[in-house]
């Protein structure tokens, strides 16, 4: 199966705000919180405890392929390929 790379399709809309604010909650509201979603829910405001918790099973999924090396590493320009880029 294909990673979900947090696609809004799978938890909703996410803003890079929201996203800001999840991944300091999960800071915050480590897995041994109480009501731990319900807590990161509120603090990124506008999604339910059920959404936070789904984001992160899907984070956690996207971290599994990238540490197992199913992502593939993007192929990079090198330097003096003549694009233009100011020394990339």
């Amino acid at each position: 199966m294909a990673s979900s790379s947090l696609r809004s399709e799978d938890s909703g809309s996410w803003t890079a705000k929201q996203n800001k604010l999840f991944e300091t909650a999960l800071a915050l509201y480590d897995k041994d919180t109480p009501d731990r979603w319900h807590n990161v829910a509120k603090a990124v405001g506008g999604k339910t405890a059920e959404e936070v918790k789904r984001h992160y099973e899907i984070l956690i999924e996207d971290l599994v392929h990238i540490e197992s090396g199913r992502v593939p590493i993007p192929n990079y320009r090198s330097r003096g390929s003549g694009t233009g880029n100011a020394g990339w």
